[in-house]
């Protein structure tokens, strides 16, 4: 079967909408990071995007879009013109393969406050297949147009099926990632209940979220899309385009033993998968975006997934977790962190695992500190997504 390039990436993210400029603030470690609704009674922080529709969409076109769908929209259209021009292209050889983990959080928040009043429009705003829709509609698609709502995992999924579908001959092009717009008040409160929220101190709100780190008290949400534009290699040779990375491997696979706590066999299941349609060794991979969301349970689990199937190589695997600069996109997670992944692999640089000053024992892992990027050998690199539910993806990508 032929490779899968990535020939277009397109982000609405925290730190903003040019991905070049999002890579550059990860490497220096800025955080998006910032404190909301101190109306609250416990107090939370968010990465938010700064967001101008109108760059996208007329007041009459906004008419029941959720902000969960003008996200995907402006995302899959960057991702479009960054692929520069596609040739002559079939819509309905033209798909969209979109995650998106809870839908319009903003219509939903709305209607539940709206003092009896419930917009008209509000089944069609908050269905999480409205992202993938309206995509679809922008870019007249007319072939598959497909949403995975697999929790955290959703976007990876989505990459992951998208390539499969490239590879098959299924479509010719396919527009692949996720949205998520999840920053309500309800949502924090719901997952504030869930005690997987990171405490907050006054004055330290930027540095809250420390994956990995011995004091690690969870995640902060983020909000955001991010997409991939994706072709066959032999397709991307022809029209002379610019290829950033080829999707070389990825894996699925569940853990069937619990809806919230992860399980390592499962991740390790993935991660095997991954490695093995890829034909690489762990020696082979130099970098991985791991899932890393600063909780007690999670990140010592995925340090043991990646200990199982690393073995003696896990120290020359250099490992960082970005979340903790731009929050967690829940189903867009794991779209913008394939993006990173990607961009890191074709720069050869590496974003630093944040505010993590003394590591957990229990996480022992090489991790990337700042001030030390450089990866002047990189050669292929996995990106993590371990959702709740049990599902577990993982995407390797390698050099073009």
């Amino acid at each position: 079967m032929s490779a899968v390039a990535v020939t277009g990436l397109g982000v609405v993210a925290p730190h903003g909408d040019d991905h070049g400029r999002l890579f550059a603030a990860l490497v220096r470690g800025d955080s998006a990071l910032e404190p909301v609704f101190p109306e609250l009674p416990k107090a939370a922080v968010a990465a938010r995007v700064a967001f101008d529709e109108s760059r996208w969409f007329t007041k009459l076109q906004l008419a029941g879009v959720d902000r969960v769908s003008q996200l995907a929209v402006a995302a899959a259209d960057l991702a479009m013109r960054d692929a520069g021009a596609i040739g002559e292209l079939d819509p309905e050889r033209l798909g969209v393969f979109a995650g998106c983990g809870m839908g319009g959080a903003a219509a939903l928040e709305a209607a539940y406050r709206g003092g009896g009043r419930v917009p008209p429009l509000t089944i069609p705003a908050f269905m999480p297949s409205a992202p993938a829709s309206h995509v679809a509609m922008r870019q007249r698609v007319q072939g598959p147009v497909l949403t995975y709502s697999v929790a955290c995992a959703s976007s990876s999924v989505a990459i992951a099926e998208a390539a499969k579908a490239v590879q098959r001959g299924d479509v010719d092009l396919a527009i692949a990632g996720g949205s998520e717009a999840l920053v309500v008040p309800g949502v924090v409160l719901a997952w504030q209940a869930m005690q997987t929220l990171a405490g907050v101190r006054a004055g330290e709100e930027a540095t809250a979220i420390r994956p990995f780190a011995s004091d690690r008290s969870g995640f902060a949400l983020g909000e955001g899309a991010a997409f991939l534009v994706l072709e066959s290699a032999e397709r991307a040779r022809r029209r002379g385009a610019r290829v950033y990375a080829e999707l070389a491997g990825w894996g699925l696979s569940c853990d069937a033993t619990h809806l919230t706590k992860p399980d390592a066999a499962g991740q390790a299941r993935a991660l095997r998968q991954a490695l093995r349609q890829a034909g690489l060794q762990p020696r082979d991979i130099g970098y991985c975006n791991a899932h890393g969301t600063a909780t007690r349970i999670g990140d010592v689990v995925e340090r043991d997934a990646l200990a199982e199937v690393w073995g003696g190589d896990l120290d020359r695997l250099r490992v960082s977790a970005t979340k903790a600069l731009h929050g967690h996109l829940l189903g867009a997670a794991g779209a913008l962190e394939a993006v990173v992944t990607v961009l890191a692999l074709q720069r050869r640089e590496l974003p630093p695992s944040m505010h993590c000053e003394t590591i957990d024992p229990a996480c022992s892992l090489n991790l990337v500190t700042p001030g030390n990027s450089a990866a002047p050998e990189l050669q292929a690199a996995i990106s993590n997504s371990f959702a709740f539910g049990g599902t577990n993806s993982v995407l390797l990508f390698s050099r073009a």
